[in-house]
């Protein structure tokens, strides 16, 4: 048996999932978190039926005439897959404007239950829902629930598989769907006898009063900030450092890399083998592991902000800031998305309907720093910015600096403009929900662990092997001379101009595009790093490379070239061949911009000497400037031109 659920954007579908399948989906306050159906088999804790079950979950939709890509998938699946029954997500705090859909999924002559959901929110307002009423007026069971604390879910799938078992019995009047006004009029009549209003004006306008602060055109964007400060002080100088400070220091700095050595001498392995699970599995795998306890705090406090209602306002405050270069509150919820993975942060474009605007925001989405950034961001700051809190909000406002003036460039290089309009339904602030917190946190975290055990596993192998054979497969007499300290060499000279000398940062930064954690794993085997208590020690093997100016720099780097393979792969679902290549020139020539000025003049001003690769750095910034100055005098005359040819044909 297939159960859809289906529902208006911010109705608490993809809760109703998760619980039901026990998956760890995104929800979020805004349409676009759900991008493509999903499937998953209802958990044995729910199935007390004689049949398999499958749930899936559709992106939210206002109407079944598709307006825009989530709609359309929802539209298609429904129609033409034909579900066994539809399980209707009604959001009891926002009732009408839920019931439009419902009147048309009824017409299907697909068997509907209504999920009437926020159930303690309408008791909260003292709304009172005469059930018998309602099921009278639409014809299918209503049950009510509360998706976000799994009230009311047995007896919601019981009343599913009792009507998918019994013929639609249809006793709405079916409606054109070109005849809006008409179907409002029944959704105000169904309403009217079956929902007797509270008084809730007291909850509306406490809302109110926190937006006029939050939501401010001006005070909104600095408490923003102040916020995400807040987030990442905690995080990562607070519970989050002190918990990944005993990981570092104490268990993978002297716990495990201890045992692991006692027992593989114990089995009396050949030295090759013992060496490679030390120095190459122990030392990458453990670098990264280390900041498990950051990602874990810093992802438990996001889930807690965006449960809360808050990153809804967020959108809302940029889409007054991103309409300057030509882009709306559409492109920061992929953004928001993006700063757990950058994968489901491109996929979430799809819902953006201006084909410019989409385009933009996926070649800017991947400059939010996501969770897999986090390792390297932590590993520079401990160690070069001890007890300075500033340095991972920073790299936010440098992503917001980026993103609005890449946006603004590339509109003035590709000629190009947004027609899109954001419209966004502010859901109420509510308390946050704890089980929802957690089960983001363990999501990313089991996300984590599982990149950990894979892809940098088998690449912190690859890395100690390379770094230990030359290309001839002999044993390196000196790392500069193996196949990745060559490879590392040619691109030495590349790195240069940013300052950076030795084979080391650019061998790491390659290794970065495979997964972007595999910086920290592979700065660990490069300078042997299991042997002094891991990496991040103050002063420790990283000064041997960079001085805090050339860290800074090779941080910008890392975070603002193109992303991982896995992200790129994602951008060209989005983009196609010929603008994905257009977009990964833009991140790179961005990402080496912003190092290589924030190397060199960071030198001069607090160093008061230049830093290596100067000449060369003034050499590229003046071709970089003509190259910019040309391209875009020659897209501005195209543009006129254009302009020119409209007028006349007018």
């Amino acid at each position: 048996m297939r159960i859809a659920l289906a529902g208006n954007p911010n109705c608490g579908k993809t809760t109703l999932y998760n619980e039901l399948t026990g998956k760890a989906e995104s929800a979020g306050n805004w349409s676009g978190v759900t991008v493509e159906k999903k499937a998953a088999k209802l958990k044995r804790k729910y199935n007390t039926f004689d049949t398999e079950i499958i749930v899936i979950d559709l992106p939210g939709a206002y109407s079944i005439t598709p307006y825009t890509s989530e709609e359309a998938i929802t539209r298609d699946f429904i129609v033409e897959q034909h579900p066994d029954v539809i399980i209707n997500i009604v959001d009891g705090a926002n009732f009408e404007r839920s019931l439009f859909m419902t009147t048309q999924l009824l017409e299907l002559g697909i068997p509907v239950v209504i999920a009437l959901n926020k159930y303690d929110i309408v008791q909260e307002r003292k709304d009172r829902v005469n059930i018998e009423q309602l099921e009278v007026e639409l014809g299918c069971p209503v049950i009510p629930i509360t998706a976000t604390e799994a009230e009311g879910l047995p007896a919601l799938l019981a009343a599913a598989v009792r009507v998918a078992k019994q013929p639609q019995k249809l006793t709405i009047p079916v409606i054109s769907d070109a005849e809006i006004l008409k179907r409002h009029k029944l959704v105000e009549k169904i309403a009217a006898k079956s929902v007797v209003k509270g008084d809730n004006l007291k909850q509306v306008r406490r809302s109110d009063r926190i937006d006029r602060f939050l939501a401010n055109q001006w005070i909104g964007l600095p408490v923003f900030f102040l916020v995400m400060w807040a987030v990442y002080a905690f995080s990562i100088e607070g519970l989050g450092g002190f918990l990944s400070d005993y990981f570092n220091e104490t268990l993978f700095g002297e716990v495990v890399p201890t045992a692991a050595d006692n027992f593989l001498s114990a089995l009396d392995i050949h030295p090759f083998l013992h060496n490679l699970i030390l120095e190459g599995v122990v030392a990458g795998v453990g670098a990264v592991i280390g900041f498990l306890p950051l990602i874990m705090v810093l992802f438990f406090c996001l889930a807690l902000l965006e449960d809360s209602g808050y990153m809804a306002r967020v959108a809302l405050i940029m889409d007054r800031h991103f309409k300057r270069i030509g882009l709306s509150g559409k492109s920061i919820i992929p953004m928001i998305v993006g700063s757990g993975c950058a994968i489901p942060g491109v996929m979430a474009t799809r819902t953006i309907e201006d084909v410019n605007e989409k385009r933009i925001t996926t070649i800017l989405t991947p400059y939010v720093p996501c969770g897999a950034k986090l390792p390297i961001i932590a590993l520079f700051a401990t160690v070069f910015f001890p007890n300075a809190s500033w340095v991972a909000p920073s790299m936010y406002i440098l992503a917001i600096l980026v993103i609005v003036i890449g946006g603004l460039l590339l509109k003035k290089l590709f000629l190009w403009d947004s027609t899109s309009v954001f419209i966004l339904e502010l859901p109420e602030y509510k308390k946050p929900s704890l089980k929802y917190a957690v089960n983001q946190m363990l999501r990313h975290s089991k996300a984590f662990i599982y990149k950990a055990a894979t892809i940098i596993l088998v690449m912190n192998t690859l890395v100690w092997l390379m770094q230990e054979y030359n290309w001839i497969l002999q044993p390196a007499a000196d790392q500069g001379q193996s196949m990745l300290g060559t490879i590392g060499s040619v691109l030495e000279v590349v790195l240069t101009p940013l300052g950076l000398s030795g084979w080391q940062p650019g061998a790491a930064a390659i290794t970065g595009f495979v997964a972007k954690e595999n910086v920290v794993s592979s700065l660990a085997i490069l300078l042997g790093a299991a042997a002094e208590s891991v990496l991040s020690t103050p002063g420790g093997s990283l000064a041997q490379l960079f001085n805090p100016v050339t860290a800074y720099a090779f941080l910008v780097f890392n975070l603002f070239t193109p992303p991982c393979f896995a992200a790129i792969g994602a951008m060209k679902g989005e983009l196609g061949s010929e603008w994905l290549w257009k977009g990964l020139l833009f991140q790179i020539g961005v990402g080496y911009t912003l190092a290589m000025l924030i190397s060199q003049i960071g030198s001069l001003v607090l160093y008061k000497t230049p830093a290596p690769g100067m000449p060369a750095a003034i050499v590229i910034g003046a071709v970089l400037g003509i190259f910019l100055f040309i391209k875009i005098k020659s897209t501005a005359a195209k543009r006129q031109a254009l302009n020119l040819a409209a007028d006349s044909r007018s």
